[in-house]
Formats: structure tokens, sequence, C-alpha cells
């Protein structure tokens, strides 16, 4: 598939334990892929089962489709800072 900019692959950093790196650096060598592949199957499985834990139905339908929106806070849950100050 050619590269357009809209499918483009962006990079994302992580940091993650020295033995994790470890073993997927071995794994890389064993298998003589890269490690870039793995980090990607993690990724892509990872994502789909957080989504399957973490969402409605509904939801995990909409973020599969790109249609799902991020939730705003509301006042409710994240109150004003100063919200319990009064001039008195």
């Amino acid at each position: 598939m050619r590269r357009t900019a809209e499918n483009k692959l962006k990079v994302v950093a992580v940091r993650v334990d020295p033995a994790i790196e470890q073993r997927l650096r071995l794994l890389a060598e064993v298998t003589g892929r890269k490690q870039s592949f793995f980090l990607q199957q993690m990724i892509e499985k990872g994502t789909d089962a957080m989504e399957d834990a973490w969402l409605s139905p509904e939801q995990r339908a909409q973020a599969r489709s790109g249609t799902l929106q991020p939730r705003l806070p509301s006042s409710e849950t994240n109150p004003d800072l100063f919200g319990d100050l009064h001039d008195d």
C-alpha cells in the first residue's frame, strides 16, 4: 500500500522497563523481524483488548469506526479550582 498524507504512520515514544526492552530486542533478533513490527502488533491487539474492557459496545463500535468523540470533563467531575472561595 502506498503511503499518503492520510494514512502515514505516526511516531509514538514510550518508556519501558529495561527488561521489557531486552525481551523485545531478543524477540526481534531471534525472529529476524524489526522491533517496530512487534510493537505495532502489541499496540493493535492491546488497544482492542483495552477497548473491550473499558468501553461499552456502542463506544467500542464508534472507536473502531473512528467516530467516538472524547468526553469533555463536566464541572461536577472537575470542579473549578477556586469554586469554594467566596468574597466575604
